[in-house]
């Protein structure tokens, strides 16, 4: 049993997985989120900042959200995120699409370069008979 102190109440309780929250605290978060993104939805270009008054979330917390895929954007929106790789603006997430793609080529030929050989067979020639020295 893993008991630890919740960072949002400091109450003590039986953490399982995922970030560092009891449940209780977890479930506010969810409403929360519910609250921005229906927010988000209805006044298209609103800013970061208007979000997080409005529905009294911090920003850290809306960019975290937008990061993780939870929320997208909507096209002609205020918030933009930019690419972590190139810096081009993008709507949700860590990457744009170029980027996400050239990381995935990359992984595709690390793990297709580091595969083990297969063994090649031992061909005998005719020289495979004779006897040699060093």
């Amino acid at each position: 049993m893993d008991v630890r102190t919740c960072k949002s109440c400091k109450r003590i309780f039986n953490y399982l997985s995922g970030p560092n929250i009891c449940p209780g605290c977890k479930a506010k978060l969810e409403e929360k989120f519910q609250e921005v993104k229906a927010y988000i939805e209805e006044h298209r270009g609103a800013s970061m900042q208007e979000v997080s008054e409005e529905c009294d979330v911090e920003v850290a917390q809306i960019r975290q959200w937008l990061r993780e895929e939870r929320l997208e954007l909507m096209e002609g929106s205020a918030i933009m995120l930019s690419c972590e790789s190139c810096g081009a603006p993008i709507r949700c997430g860590r990457f744009c699409d170029k980027c996400r793609n050239a990381l995935a080529n990359n992984f595709q030929s690390m793990m297709h370069g580091n595969k083990p050989t297969e063994p090649t067979l031992y061909k005998k020639n005719k020289d495979s008979a004779k006897m040699r020295f060093l």
